[in-house]
């Protein structure tokens, strides 16, 4: 099995999409369908954020041989390329007062997809 295919195999097993797993790596979506088009791995520059996604040790994306003690990491890469590192950038760039409400606001959309709608109109009442 080439890198790649473990890729997919992760993305699969964590109900994650392509275009949600370009979002979170920065790598464009036409790239990751050329990786399952062309039969090809991935960029040897693009393994560490790929494995950051996906909870796995670059030992076992690399081999395909599973690594019980891996451990996520305290910190994460970002592209620089990526909306994410956009994101981090504009937070650093906010007071106090307003990363706190950026948060909240965050905290409100991850409970909101995760489906938990009326507990949010709750806190709201």
């Amino acid at each position: 099995m080439v890198i790649s295919d473990r890729v997919f195999a992760l993305l699969k097993e964590k109900g994650m999409s392509q275009k949600e797993f370009s979002e979170r790596t920065g790598i464009p979506q036409s790239t990751i369908s050329d990786w399952k088009r062309k039969n090809v791995n991935p960029a040897s520059d693009k393994i560490m954020i790929i494995c950051e996604v996906l909870e796995i040790s670059p030992s076992a994306l690399l081999t395909g041989v599973g690594d019980d003690n891996y451990v996520i990491p305290e910190h994460i890469i970002i592209d620089k390329e990526g909306s994410e590192f956009r994101l981090v950038s504009g937070y650093r760039e906010l007071d106090e007062k307003k990363k706190e409400r950026l948060i909240g606001y965050l905290e409100a959309m991850l409970e909101f997809s995760k489906g938990n709608k009326t507990e949010i109109l709750k806190k709201k009442n």
